[in-house]
């Protein structure tokens, strides 16, 4: 803990003083690094730098082996060298015994450091990632709101799963590869001049060339990963955008037009690519040209230096200098792709630390400001003027002038848009004014700290969001160290109790994503439970009622009555029977104060107020009624809320049980299974296979030439000599031209195919999520934030593992297969040896691949865990912060953040000592290889020309299995993300979308007939929702729907649109059963306007169109029901008319211009039903009387079923249906339920206004 603290100290420290940080620290990858990691990073370096030297020594050791064995003491049989022998062979075999000792020495080394260098950097970067983790996610919620409302959520939640793991690539094991290859580069050209520095130069004549387009070409792939970023990321959006509002897409059947808007982004993505995989494999392609041409000119000056005889140059000089000089260069070319990673860790780590460095205008998390003992709750706003930062040119608050006294309860009414719930944001601190100042007791709210501030306010919002834990930790997010009876306190006092307590599981049900699970009055009261547990100052209550049937109005009515005693209350409404006992109700319109005073002063003003409260009046059947009227409100509270038949509660543990055990067992995929996806691209992965096999023959035909070379040397004929030495170096040459071309094609044709593969899988991947069921989407595995994880992760390693990859596997598979063959012919005992020895090369490769896809595949779910904190988090910031919660979801994030992280110290162990042994074997081997090589040559089993060729082939070999091993984690990665992939792929929906199958009747009439109708959600098979439903609706007849929350009123909706099917019974459409009936076009008779409306975040008349996917909508018909919705006006008085964006989620909207255009939308559709789901609680009295006009001009001649809360929108509905406890309770007009005086006749005198 103590690190992340001076971590935050130092991010304090500077952030004290401004913005003036040195550049290089703002984007340094390394700035949270504390004193252990800098210690674990010195020690890593250090052992990096000795690992490095080790490949240089051994060179020079090679050198002076090389010497004994063509000098032909070893053997006595060749006389014409014997006699240039000088040594006794006794001295020369000595000689060999402490070589190969030294290559002992060497491996033991190598061992050691090697598991120091990894382990120490592996550690050392999951800790620091851990803190970039926590310090961005911090960053993002001290953010303030205006902030988020500029910039794009999906795009968060991508910066940070993907961007941070780039971080984590560039500052973990890389760095002490990168260190480790200096070093060999260093030490190996400082053993080139010392032992021979004319031919060193000479060598290192051509690395300029190399340098140059390596650096080229990394600066051209850097620029395209960059583009290629962006380009997914906004396709990450829609998807996130998509997958969030699954319930409106597949209502207007629009999952097809979802899918091209998806594909359209990523093929710029795939553009992109296919470029850069080019780029990338023309650098390397480069690279190899001139290190074959290197080769060539290094022997040929070398050859052409000993035949002139300069001093102490020998073969074996020649040798320890090519082989020390070579590898250092070698070392830079490996150590470019490090660069690679470090460039796009720069790059990711400036988008992230840009955001952490982000100073909001308003800090969550500030500790200064002022304190107040306590608040008294006087708020006064003084000439308050306010634009949204996001749309600065239309202005909300105009000069808005008010005075709340401290205890009162003062009511904010006026149409849509004049600014009621901007001014409650305000009072937040949410935003702070343009013009003007908030005063709290005489406070300007500026000056006090601001989550001290807030702590003192409870806020019930229109759309109340809940989070998806269970209801008890809901409530209790409302404040710190709650205890549960302070929870049931507060679930009493708003009237949640009952409802909750008949759950099976009481506090503990989980109430879903976005509390999906519970009805909107549910939800509404455990938003008031959570907002009454704070104990506030101030209580907003911003619309919270508006969502409610009247039952639970008047339960949660009565109790914010109670709840705002002793409190200032603020009340936004647009139902004014809520607020007529309100101490005094202000007029807004405009952004400015109308008229204010008691409902009694206004009703006597006859103003706006007067005509806004006649407008919502509901007529009375007889006079005589006023005077039961509250005789009656008595029972009310005694009707139960939808009562639960517990089924035992035991079956519902099973079902979460199974859900939790699903993830971890899907089924193997094959490799095969991957690599057939590629079927429409084989002629690219053919060519690209065949340039590969062509790459593969480089290596050992190299090795014969290198022997051929080495051994010349044992005869004396100078003109032989030099003209060998031409053309084999020639061949070199030659060598060089194969490796461009072959890895130009590669790039090329592996490239194409990979990116065209990607983007197909995530087009079907996308594909396969929106035709699934609601019932898909209700399991907490498929979360929003789960589902896009798996399009921007699991998918890209599954190219990963398959594009150019494969063209790698193949190059190596031929090099080591041809490396084989040519061994056995020159030597087949020293082969066999080898050969021996390689299985356990293999087997640490094998350990330390099986190590990581078991870690791959936990850290996998711990990320996808803290992922949904993160997206559940930024997505409801609002509430978030109203709640002063940030804290809380910090901590969760970390706790899940910590498990993972554990995960990866062991990981690093294991890494570590696989790649120490693996690394260090080949020195061991050496050693024997060596030992043996000499004892056969010795007793003439073999000539020193094959030794050489047996072992350059080999190690050669033995590089090319070691590059395929280094490639088996992404392997494994693929394997787990492809398996991921088919499991949805094969999910077949019980209701399918797409299919074509059903009848499709050539007219819908509209007669609709719910027949002994019983249903639960899947989700949670022991609460009954529906219990024999039976009602039939005839065609062009308007039935509205009432009763209590939860009763079954927006299931019956959601099953006539067929997200479900009824467990039992059926719900027939002019006599067919649903299920006969072709669900496309089922769906395109019915339209639906529900209670929070949808919009998408692109311009109003794209989302107007949306009614009909089918065809192309043309403007004049867009303008056409917009005008029947009563929003063209209003459209047209925006600056940029219908092309206006609506924002994400429609948040640039208020809620009553958002309803209309929904509205205009479904109107579009010409539906024969029309569903209204509430469709206008949320609503102020202006813009309901206008919907509610247009409403009733759209039901002409249509089906229509109403859901509703608010009775005087339905007074004149032809039949009005009661039910209660997914039971029809009663039903009848209007007039006929008053004179019953059974429930209906009690809701209608909860919700007068008189």
């Amino acid at each position: 803990m103590a690190n992340s603290e001076q971590a935050e100290e130092m991010q304090k420290n500077y952030q004290r003083n401004g913005y003036v940080l040195p550049k290089f620290y703002k984007t340094c990858s390394f700035r949270f690094a504390d004193g252990l990691d800098i210690t674990l990073m010195i020690l890593g370096l250090l052992a990096s730098l000795v690992n490095g030297a080790c490949l240089p020594v051994m060179s020079l050791i090679l050198g002076e082996m090389s010497d004994n064995l063509i000098s032909g003491c070893l053997v006595k049989t060749n006389t014409t060298n014997y006699r240039n022998c000088t040594q006794s062979q006794e001295k020369v075999n000595e000689d060999m015994i402490v070589l190969t000792l030294y290559y002992v020495g060497i491996g033991v080394t190598a061992l050691i450091f090697g598991y120091i260098q990894i382990s120490f950097w592996v550690m050392t970067a999951a800790r620091q990632t851990k803190r970039i983790r926590k310090q961005f996610f911090h960053s993002v919620l001290a953010q303030d709101i205006s902030w988020f409302d500029s910039c794009d959520i999906g795009e968060l939640n991508t910066r940070m799963t993907e961007d941070i793991n780039k971080i984590n690539d560039g500052i973990g094991d890389k760095i002490a590869l990168l260190f480790q290859n200096m070093s060999t580069f260093s030490v190996g050209l400082a053993i080139g001049l010392v032992k021979g520095w004319k031919l060193t130069l000479v060598t290192l004549s051509t690395s300029p060339l190399i340098i140059a387009s390596a650096a080229i070409f990394s600066r051209i792939v850097i620029s395209l990963s960059s583009k290629e970023l962006n380009a997914y990321s906004k396709a990450g959006a829609v998807a996130e955008e998509v997958l969030s509002s699954i319930r409106t897409v597949i209502a207007f059947g629009a999952q097809e037009k979802e899918i091209q808007r998806y594909t359209q982004n990523l093929k710029d993505a795939k553009d992109v690519g296919i470029k850069k995989a080019i780029a990338s494999k023309l650098s390397l392609g480069a690279v190899y040209f001139f290190m074959n041409g290197t080769y060539g000119l290094a022997f040929w000056y070398g050859t052409s230096l000993i035949l002139s005889g300069e001093p102490d140059y020998t073969i074996g000089t020649v040798l320890a200098v090519f082989f020390s000089v070579i590898h250092s260069s070698y070392c830079i070319g490996a150590a470019a792709p490090n660069f690679e990673t470090f460039t796009i860790a720069r790059g990711a780590a400036f988008n992230i630390f840009h955001i952490i460095d982000k100073k909001p205008t308003i800090d969550n998390f500030s500790t200064t400001g002022y304190k107040l003992e306590c608040i008294e709750g006087t708020v006064e706003f003084k000439n308050v003027s306010f634009s949204y930062p996001s749309r600065p040119s239309i202005k909300i608050l105009k000069g808005l002038n008010l005075k709340i006294k401290s205890g009162e309860t003062v009511a904010l009414v006026g149409p849509n848009g004049s600014g009621k719930s901007t001014a409650v944001q305000l009072l937040q601190r949410l935003y702070d004014p343009d013009d003007g100042f908030i005063t709290v007791d005489g406070n300007d709210i500026r000056t006090l700290n601001v989550r001290h501030y807030r702590e003192h306010f409870g806020v019930v919002s229109q759309e109340p969001v809940l989070f998806g834990t269970t209801i008890n930790n809901n409530i209790r997010y409302g404040q710190d160290g709650v205890t549960n009876e302070d929870i049931e306190k507060a679930a009493k006092e708003a009237n949640a109790y009952d409802f909750i307590m008949e759950f099976p599981k009481k506090f503990n049900t989980l109430v879903g994503e976005k509390g999906i699970q519970m009805s909107g009055g549910q939800k509404q009261r455990i938003a008031i439970a959570r907002a009454l547990v704070r104990n506030p100052k101030i209580l907003i209550l911003d619309e919270a009622t508006s969502a409610l049937d009247t039952e639970s109005e008047s339960a949660v009515q009565a109790a914010l009555v109670k709840a705002s005693k002793g409190r200032t209350t603020i009340v936004v409404a647009h139902r004014l029977s809520t607020i007529r006992s309100a101490d005094m109700i202000v007029t807004i319109k405009d952004g400015m104060v109308v008229e204010k005073g008691t409902h009694a002063e206004l009703m006597t003003k006859q103003g706006l107020y007067y005509s806004l409260a006649m407008s919502q009046d509901i007529k009375k059947a007889d006079e005589q009624i006023e005077s039961v009227a509250y005789s009656a409100e008595k029972d009310t509270s005694s009707i139960p809320l939808c009562s639960v038949n517990s089924m035992k509660s035991d079956f519902t543990d099973k079902v979460e049980e199974s859900t939790q055990y699903k993830e971890t067992n899907l089924p193997e995929v094959s490799l095969l299974k991957i690599f057939k996806l590629y079927k429409s691209e084989w002629p690219s992965v053919v060519l690209g296979t065949l340039a590969s096999v062509l790459n593969g023959t480089v290596h050992p035909i190299f090795s014969i030439i290198f022997a051929k070379i080495v051994t010349m040397f044992e005869n004396d004929d100078k003109t032989t000599l030099k003209h060998d030495a031409e053309i084999y170096s020639m061949i070199f040459v030659i060598l060089g031209v194969m490796c461009f071309v072959s890895y130009f094609i590669q790039g090329l044709f592996y490239g194409r195919a990979g990116e065209i593969l990607t983007m197909r899988l995530r087009h079907l991947a996308f594909k396969a999520m929106l035709y699934q069921d609601i019932s898909w989407f209700d399991d907490k595995e498929n979360t929003t934030g789960a589902l896009t994880t798996i399009l921007a992760i699991d998918i890209a390693q599954i190219q990963g593992a398959t594009g150019s990859r494969v063209g790698v596997l193949t190059q190596n598979a031929t090099n080591m297969g041809l490396s084989v063959i040519i061994s056995f012919i020159y030597g087949w005992e020293m082969t066999l040896l080898i050969l021996s020895i390689a299985p356990v090369l293999a087997l640490t490769g094998m350990i330390e691949t099986a190590a990581m896809t078991g870690f791959a595949n936990k850290d996998k779910q711990e990320l996808l865990r803290a992922g949904k904190i993160a997206t559940e988090a930024v997505e409801n910031i609002r509430t978030i912060m109203s709640l002063t919660r940030e804290k809380a979801f910090e901590q969760m994030y970390e706790e899940t953040l910590q498990t993972q992280h554990r995960n990866t110290l062991k990981k690093a162990q294991i890494i570590g000592i696989c790649y120490a042994f693996s690394h260090a074997f080949v020195y061991f081997a050496y050693a024997v290889g060596f030992r043996f090589g000499t004892y056969l040559i010795q007793a003439g089993r073999m000539t020193p020309e094959g030794m050489f060729i047996v072992f350059t082939a080999i190690a050669y070999g033995a590089m090319a299995i070691g590059e395929t091993l280094v490639l088996a984690p992404e392997y494994s990665r693929a394997k787990s993300g492809a398996a991921h992939l088919f499991a949805l792929l094969e999910k077949k929906p019980t209701i399918d979308s797409y299919s074509q199958e059903g009848k499709k009747t050539d007219i819908c009439e509209g007669n609709i007939e719910f027949r002994e109708v019983s249903f639960f959600y899947p989700s949670r098979p022991d609460v009954l929702i529906l219990r024999s439903l039976s009602l039939s609706i005839e065609k062009g007849k308007t039935v509205a729907f009432v009763g209590s929350s939860g009763c079954g009123k927006s299931t019956s909706v959601q099953l006539l649109q067929r997200f479900y099917d009824p467990v039992k019974g059926q719900v027939l459409f002019d006599g067919v059963d649903a299920k006969e009936l072709n669900v496309q076009w089922l769906r395109s008779q019915i339209a639906i306007v529900s209670q929070e409306p949808v919009l998408f975040n692109c311009s109003i008349a794209e989302n107007i169109a949306y009614g009909d996917n089918s065809r192309v909508v043309s403007l004049n018909e867009i303008k056409e029901v917009a005008n029947a919705a009563n929003i063209h006006s209003f459209i047209e008085s925006l600056p940029e008319k219908y092309n206006t964006h609506v924002g994400l989620k429609g948040t640039q909207l208020s809620g009553g211009q958002k309803q209309r255009l929904a509205i205009a939308r479904a109107l579009l559709r010409k539906p024969k039903i029309l569903l209204l789901d509430e469709a206008t609680s949320a609503l102020d009295n202006e813009s309901e009387k206008v919907v509610q006009h247009a409403l009733d001009k759209a039901s002409k001649g249509r089906t229509c079923l109403v859901v509703a809360h608010r009775l005087s929108t339905i007074q004149n509905a032809d039949l009005i249906v009661v039910l209660h406890n997914g039971k029809i309770k009663e039903q009848g007009t209007h007039q006929e339920l008053l004179r019953n005086r059974d429930i209906y006749f009690k809701l209608v005198n909860a919700q007068s206004v008189q």
